[in-house]
């Protein structure tokens, strides 16, 4: 139910190796259905009727609903564009006696922005003293660019103790569909989480378990990533020097946003689809990020391609 051995240890190991704490295999590590299952399951867990959750937009769209599923209250903080980065001091203003958990999420999904040591500090300030706990979304925690470092949970005193750190094997390893993740907290938390797993899912994949425990005997494989990643956003974003489109910082992830408002009186939901039905492009609105639909004139781009679609991508995207 909880994950083949070999696999919680290479995972315990990893981020041992990256992040420096020591999780126990047998207790605090357990393979999920997905990390989205792993989400579910966390906030299923932990939150209950009357609970508060903060949560920021935007976002992946299954945090909102899951939380009310709980019959808990989701609380969105916006992020400030255009760099997407927290307002602590709203954070501050929205933590109240009912506020049960805050959903954290580095490298962001859709803006690509990352956590700093400044946002991390700010977080364990807000914490300290409370009995928050601190689900960190960390699929993308093998794409960070520019040298940086992924700021995951794990790292941190005052945040580890209190943190169900989520991610996935599908990003890291590019099989997205075939559904497997992991969730890692301290033991007690562990225990709720996994009766939740236990009725939900029961367990992941198994010959896929073997299977990335092979994969994990070499840590190049996921230690590469970010390099790959950053020459294909340096690609696009190279690409795209000639269109009418403003690229926002990229820091981490497979995406990067686009502005097109200074050109453009559309909708971002009605500019999507001209590019699909005019220029054969599929992007995202970021208002389908939203739960109530800001549109800020933002489109979101994958660079998860191979060269050839995005220098193909790129060159229609121009003809706008």
């Amino acid at each position: 139910m909880i994950g083949i051995e070999p696999l919680r240890n290479k995972i315990a190991e990893k981020i041992q190796l990256l992040y420096g704490h020591s999780y126990d295999e047998l207790n605090e590590v357990t393979v999920m259905g997905s990390a989205s299952e792993a989400l579910y399951c966390a906030i299923a867990a932990l939150i209950h009727p009357g609970d508060e959750v903060i949560y920021f937009e935007p976002c992946f769209d299954s945090y909102a609903p899951i939380v009310k599923l709980q019959g808990a209250m989701p609380v969105a903080i916006k992020l400030v564009p255009p760099s997407y980065g927290i307002d602590w001091d709203a954070v501050r203003d929205a933590v109240n006696d009912r506020t049960r958990m805050i959903i954290i999420n580095s490298p962001h999904n859709p803006s690509g922005a990352v956590l700093s040591d400044a946002d991390i500090a700010a977080l364990q300030d807000i914490v300290a003293d409370t009995d928050i706990v601190i689900l960190s979304d960390e699929v993308y925690e093998h794409v960070v660019f520019d040298q940086d470092i992924h700021r995951s949970m794990s790292r941190y005193d005052g945040l580890r103790e209190r943190a169900v750190v989520v991610t996935s094997f599908g990003k890291t390893f590019h099989v997205t569909g075939w559904r497997i993740g992991y969730c890692v907290a301290p033991a007690a938390i562990t225990a709720e989480i996994r009766k939740i797993h236990q009725f939900l899912m029961y367990c992941a994949d198994t010959p896929m378990q073997y299977a990335l425990a092979a994969m994990m005997e070499t840590p190049n494989h996921y230690l590469n990533l970010s390099t790959i990643y950053q020459e294909k956003r340096d690609l696009l974003a190279h690409a795209l020097k000639a269109s009418k489109f403003e690229l926002l910082p990229s820091k981490g992830g497979f995406f990067m946003l686009a502005r097109f408002h200074h050109f453009s009186y559309l909708s971002d939901v009605q500019l999507v689809r001209r590019l699909i039905e005019e220029f054969g492009v599929a992007t995202i609105p970021v208002s389908a990020f939203y739960s109530d639909g800001t549109d800020l004139g933002v489109i979101r781009l994958s660079f998860s391609k191979d060269d050839a679609t995005l220098e193909e991508g790129a060159r229609r995207l121009c003809k706008l």
